[in-house]
This record gives C-alpha cells, sequence and structure tokens, in this order.
C-alpha cells in the first residue's frame, strides 16, 4: 500500500508523518491551504448583537481555531450567555478545550445532517443563529435553520485556498510513486482532485482505493467513477489512521 494524504496542513503533515512512523509508504500532497476568513474582524461584533440563549455553530475545528485566535487578539471572551453547537465530537472537543464552556454535538456522526437530526434544533423559530464557517461549502445548515423559522447569520473564519499543480506532473508523479491509496476528507477536495487530474490519467486515479470521512463523500466518489471506497468512523486522524493501518 502507498498512501497520498490530500488533507491540509496540519493535520495532513500530522498523519502523513504518523503512517511513516507505522512503517506505511506515505506522502502528503494538500489540496488546499487555510487562511484567515475575510469575515473574522466581524466576529466579536456579531457574536455581541446576540442574545441570551441564541445560538452559535461551530462547523469545523479551524472555525473554532481561527474564531478562538481572534477573540484573543481582542482580548475577548467566548460570551456564556449563549448555546453552542459542534458539528461533531472533535470539533466540540476543541470549543470545550479553548473555551471550557458547554457545547452540545451529535453523538454519531460529524455532518450537517447529522447535526439537524439533534431534538432541540426542531425547535428554533425566532432564535438568532450565527454559523462560523469557511468559505465555499455546503448551504444546508443555513437553508434548513431559515426554514424552521430561525434568523440566521454568518461569519466565514477562515477561507480554504486552493493549491494549483500541474494536471500532468500531479498524477504522472503519484503514479510513478505506486501511490495506489488516496485520502480525502471533502467534497471539495474530491472534486478538486477529480478535476485536476489530466484525463489521460483518469484510469489510475479511479482504481485508486479511495478513503473518505463520510457517507456523503462515498456516494458523491462513486458517481464520479471510483469502484473502491471506505468509509472512516470519523474525520480525525485517528480514525484515518486506524481504517489504513
Amino acid at each position: 500500500m502507498s498512501i497520498l494524504v490530500t488533507r491540509p496542513n496540519p493535520a495532513g503533515k500530522a498523519l502523513t508523518q504518523r503512517l511513516i512512523d507505522a512503517g506505511k509508504t506515505a506522502f502528503q500532497a494538500p489540496l488546499i491551504e487555510i487562511t484567515a476568513g475575510r469575515e473574522l474582524p466581524l466576529l466579536d461584533a456579531k457574536l455581541k448583537g446576540l442574545r441570551a440563549g441564541d445560538c452559535v455553530f461551530l462547523l469545523s475545528k479551524n472555525a473554532v481555531s481561527y474564531a478562538n485566535w481572534q477573540l484573543n487578539q481582542l482580548q475577548q471572551s467566548w460570551p456564556d450567555t449563549l448555546s453552542y453547537y459542534g458539528i461533531g465530537q472533535n470539533t466540540a472537543k476543541d470549543f470545550q478545550h479553548l473555551s471550557s464552556l458547554p457545547i452540545c454535538y451529535p453523538e454519531q456522526g460529524e455532518t450537517s445532517e447529522d447535526l439537524l437530526d439533534l431534538p432541540e434544533l426542531n425547535q428554533v423559530k425566532n432564535k438568532r443563529i450565527l454559523l462560523l464557517r469557511g468559505n465555499g461549502g455546503r448551504d444546508l445548515l443555513a437553508t434548513t435553520l431559515s426554514q424552521r423559522g430561525a434568523i440566521v447569520d454568518e461569519c466565514e473564519c477562515y477561507q480554504r485556498l486552493f493549491i494549483h499543480y500541474s494536471p500532468e506532473d500531479f498524477a504522472l508523479q503519484w503514479e510513478k510513486a505506486q501511490v495506489d491509496t488516496l485520502v480525502v476528507t471533502s467534497g471539495e477536495m474530491l472534486q478538486q482532485l477529480f478535476d485536476l487530474v489530466a484525463e489521460s490519467k483518469k484510469a489510475w486515479l479511479l482504481n485508486c482505493h479511495l478513503l473518505v470521512v463520510s457517507e456523503r463523500l462515498a456516494t458523491i466518489a462513486k458517481t464520479l467513477g471510483w469502484e473502491t471506497v471506505t468509509v472512516a468512523e470519523s474525520a480525525n486522524n485517528d480514525a484515518l489512521f486506524h481504517a489504513l493501518i
């Protein structure tokens, strides 16, 4: 097995090194880089515009880290009068570690659908909800919560920026390295990877074993043409590592 990790840094670098330390042949080619979001300077004002009992949704670990950094720069704390929700256990644990505040999250899964299944989120009429997120991504949460009567606002706390590779060189390099297993952690990156590889190398790409982090991504992958797709139990590095060992 020769593994290519496309997850952005620092998590991608950490996973790759962990695999190498375990005796696996592993390489890294991050498809995106993460930087501060364009709306991050607005975060403090958006939080102060919420009332007691209103909700803040943290939609990734990146959203937590960049938002927390911004509040620290302003010597501000997370308001303790708001209700916090995490997209999954890993995001929620990061938030709890940094804020020492309670946060709700789905016991199983780390998708928008899993979060929306929480019973308390069926009763959000007239509540203000602030989504802390990155650029791009899905709009399911905002759309569904609005349909349920919530007043939804968003704050782009971080940006995903595509890293550009030569279509010919990218596939040639990793095919030559005998890569036969790919790790992809978002739908955006999955589509980017598919579009990046030249048509003449699509057969190599689609013959690789693909490891993804949700059933939704597995469905997208199969639609694109992958046949061998595995879904990790979670999106964190521990789950990805154990799926590859």
